[in-house]
């Protein structure tokens, strides 16, 4: 189904940095990763304050009938999902063939900045992550088959 490469301490030290980066530039509240099953990888920024694992869940299939809605009329895909909101707005971009990145942004700012930049954002935590696959090529990690309702302290272990 949906595999992750194996992540160590440092690759999830620097999606962390990657994801904090990102809030400082566009203002946004929370910036998260996750698989594309829905489970979180990492979060950064406000996220206390929302519901995650639901919203990751949710956004993952959101996610999904957004690629089949493009399917239907001759895209080979979306890149993201926007939601406007009144007080909160929500944007998601696929990172790769395995996770999305999923911010919150008060409604006030823009997408455009929130988008611009998402995009290298984007790109390094692609790189980080096929770093990842690279170290380890043959092991992937399939977050749904652990059965877990929150997978965030899987990658917070110290590697050995």
């Amino acid at each position: 189904m949906f595999t992750l490469p194996q992540l160590i301490e440092e690759d999830i030290q620097r999606l962390d940095s990657i994801l904090h980066d990102l809030l400082v530039k566009s203002e946004a509240s929370t910036a998260v990763i996750i698989d594309k099953g829905g489970f979180v990888v990492t979060q950064k920024g406000d996220y206390e304050h929302f519901d995650i694992t639901t919203l990751s869940a949710l956004g993952a299939a959101s996610f999904t009938a957004t690629q089949a809605i493009a399917n239907l009329i001759g895209e080979s895909n979306f890149s993201s999902i926007y939601q406007q909101g009144e007080s909160f707005s929500l944007l998601i971009n696929n990172i790769d063939a395995h996770c999305l990145m999923v911010v919150i942004f008060k409604a006030h700012i823009s997408v455009g900045a929130v988008k611009y930049y998402a995009a290298n954002a984007i790109y390094q935590i692609a790189e980080q992550l096929r770093k990842a696959r690279e170290r380890a090529p043959e092991s992937g990690l399939d977050l749904s088959m652990l059965n877990l309702e929150d997978t965030t302290e899987i990658f917070r272990r110290k590697s050995s």
